[in-house]
């Protein structure tokens, strides 16, 4: 279970929550709308009592929906039954959380309960406009710079605050190597938020990447899809070098794992995270056999496989 304290936010999994709300709210839909895209990113939590986390997603949800002046009838009348019928203290009891934290949670949900209930006119919200534009189709190839078998992080301010973290303390982020990357898949979550799936090249080069040395007995990795911004790309240096000719069937047929962003998309995590490799990655890189899949990672020795005759 995501809750080791009293607060409402004191666990992983409210917090990951209120991140998505973050996201989820900038989408030009009604609160009801807003809720069941919120539902389908959790669903066991959103519908099934005897979840763990569900009376957490309900309190989260309408707590705040109320911070943000988003009046939903449907969160709020079903975070109040929950306070009122005692359905997260029970859950709280049933996991042993100590008699004087009860306490404290009470009190806790008392506030929670005056900020919901108190909440009845909407306040104007920021929502996006027109659909996050798409910067890359499948097919792109996209190399960067590396250190170590990491990208630069483009939650830094400048690539000189970039820092890389050894036993012996932080150290400038400096470059020696290129990564390599082919979007297999992309789209808009919910017509509105973008996201990409890559293929990774999986060992850093020394030299900069040139398409036609990409084809071949080269190893790639399949990874989660994510974001990017045009700042994201802008910090991360990403060049596109080219367009492999990508056969969606042979995609399905080799790689056969692929779903929608849509989690990334709402969550907003950044295409940064899956662009790792040797020997950053480590061993998790490397297939077993040629063309096989190793641990959590799909691989694929040679692009060919996914390109058209």
């Amino acid at each position: 279970m995501g809750i080791w304290g009293t607060g409402l936010y004191s666990g992983d999994f409210a917090l990951d929550l209120r991140a998505t709300i973050g996201a989820v709210v900038h989408l030009p839909f009604d609160p009801d709308r807003l809720v069941e895209i919120l539902c389908d990113t959790e669903p066991s939590a959103a519908n099934n009592p005897d979840n763990q986390e569900h009376s957490t997603f309900w309190l989260v949800v309408a707590d705040q929906f109320a911070k943000r002046g988003i009046v939903c009838d449907r969160a709020r009348e079903r975070a109040l039954q929950i306070i009122d019928g005692a359905e997260d203290i029970d859950m709280l009891e049933k996991l042993d959380m100590k008699p004087s934290d009860i306490r404290r949670r009470r009190k806790l949900l008392l506030e929670v309960r005056a900020r919901i209930a108190t909440t009845s006119v909407s306040r104007p919200r920021t929502v996006l406009k027109k659909p996050q534009p798409l910067l890359l189709d499948v097919g792109d190839v996209i190399v960067y710079p590396t250190c170590e078998g990491k990208c630069l992080n483009p939650y830094y301010l400048s690539k000189e605050l970039n820092k890389r973290y050894t036993r012996n303390g932080p150290l400038p982020w400096t470059q020696d190597g290129w990564g390599a990357a082919a979007i297999v898949d992309c789209g808009r979550a919910f017509e509105f938020l973008s996201w990409y799936r890559p293929l990774t090249l999986a060992e850093a080069r020394n030299e900069k990447p040139e398409l036609d040395l990409l084809r071949g007995d080269v190893l790639w990795r399949l990874e989660l899809p994510g974001t990017c911004s045009l700042s994201h790309f802008k910090k991360m240096e990403l060049e596109r070098i080219g367009c492999l000719p990508l056969d969606l069937e042979k995609i399905k047929q080799r790689l056969p794992e692929l779903r929608p962003g849509i989690s990334a998309a709402v969550s907003n995590i950044s295409i940064a995270n899956r662009l790792s490799a040797i020997p950053h990655a480590g061993s998790r890189a490397a297939p077993k056999s040629e063309g096989g899949a190793q641990g959590r990672t799909p691989t694929l020795y040679g692009i060919e496989q996914i390109l058209k005759d």
